[in-house]
């Protein structure tokens, strides 16, 4: 049984920085591709960053050069380090994993979905 758990959400002000970290259980992290979604309230769930089986990141185009994801293989747990943040930012975070070798990060193409941790920005 897949299980991800995320953390690390909580309230910053603008340009303050978090990490999220999501721990997996039952899903070959080390193989496999995972990635970060987010949802704010009234809007569809986007996808906001990527990693593949071989380290390949990508990234929606809104947190480029801002937000960093990688993972430990040993330790099973996905990140995503947010610098700069911004009001926009504020939303739900979900990890996700697939079984797919190269994803494209859209929604349909990941098996599995963490609970979600809540990032707030505030102005």
């Amino acid at each position: 049984q897949v299980r991800l758990v995320e953390s690390g959400g909580g309230s910053v002000q603008s340009g303050g920085s978090l990490r999220l970290s999501c721990a997996a259980s039952g899903y070959p992290v080390r193989t496999g591709s995972m990635a970060w979604f987010r949802q704010a309230p009234e809007k569809e769930r986007e996808g906001v960053a990527s990693i593949d089986r071989d380290g390949t990141t990508n990234y929606t185009a809104s947190v480029k050069s801002r937000f960093t994801i990688s993972k430990d293989n040993d330790a099973k747990t996905l990140y995503l380090q947010m610098n700069s943040l911004n009001p926009e930012d504020s939303a739900m975070y979900y990890c996700a994993a697939s079984w797919w070798k190269e994803p494209p990060l859209q929604e349909g193409y990941y098996n599995y979905w963490g609970q979600g941790t809540q990032v707030t920005v505030s102005s």
